[in-house]
């Protein structure tokens, strides 16, 4: 595949890279979307499974289904995409990988600096005092109770009706305010506030380059658009720009 110059250009010369991933990467491992069929789940809207409200009402009943999720995750492996960019990670001063995803894929594939909008599936919490669980058996179908005061544990992703976390957001905005180079992958650009991260990096001077099989909301409004898969495409690039560092140095 070849890459344009301008951006082999700029990912040469950039000490700072910001990297926002969505659906789209994780897909190509297999992981189904929100929506996708699953049998006695396909009765239900998760709108009407994800929120507090319902896991105040049947704890139980949402507790299942994130363990029926977190066991379809379980079985899928990160893919050439989330390898290339724990590579990447490697290549520049500064690296920061933002996820709208909560399959916990790119830790797997080794990427560190990790920045989850909208948490992690793998994680658990108390929602009376916030003690976090230890790691949940798979087969646990009854909503765990908080060993410390006794209140229910719920996972630790973002729900129907709540903020994203403060912390987490405000270092997204900051990495892609700060970053030389912004690349928005496997999203659709239309989830907000994370939609905005790719516009504020290019308001701020950065080279914004989206990664997609199709085009979305803001294809027209960005550097430079790259469509295809993107486990082929970064595997592609992360060896390009390893070339380059190499030549560098020498």
């Amino acid at each position: 595949m070849q890459f344009s110059e301008i951006l082999l250009n700029k990912l040469k010369h950039a000490n700072k890279v910001a990297v926002l991933t969505g659906a789209g990467i994780s897909s190509e491992s297999g992981v189904p979307t929100f929506r996708d069929p699953g049998g006695i789940w396909e009765k239900f809207k998760p709108e009407e499974l994800a929120n507090f409200d319902a896991f105040i009402r049947n704890p139980d009943f949402v507790w299942s289904w994130y363990q029926h999720r977190r066991e379809i995750m379980r079985n899928v492996k990160p893919n050439q995409g989330h390898y290339a960019l724990a590579e990447m990670e490697k290549l520049f001063n500064e690296f920061n990988l933002i996820t709208q995803n909560i399959d916990n894929l790119h830790c797997r594939a080794g990427s560190r600096e990790i920045t989850e909008l909208h948490g992690n599936i793998e994680r658990n919490y108390c929602i009376k005092c916030n003690t976090f669980a230890d790691e949940i058996n798979i087969i646990q179908n009854k909503v765990l109770k908080c060993e410390k005061c006794g209140g229910l544990v719920r996972p630790d992703v973002v729900w129907f009706g709540e903020m994203l976390p403060v912390k987490e957001l405000q270092h997204a905005e900051h990495s892609a305010a700060n970053c030389d180079v912004f690349f928005t992958i496997g999203t659709s650009a239309e989830v907000y506030p994370a939609a905005m991260l790719p516009l504020i990096a290019k308001r701020n001077g950065a080279y914004v380059v989206e990664i997609n099989v199709k085009p979305t909301a803001i294809t027209f409004e960005i550097n430079e658009s790259i469509t295809g898969k993107s486990g082929i495409i970064l595997n592609q690039l992360v060896k390009c720009i390893t070339e380059i560092k190499l030549l560098n140095s020498n």
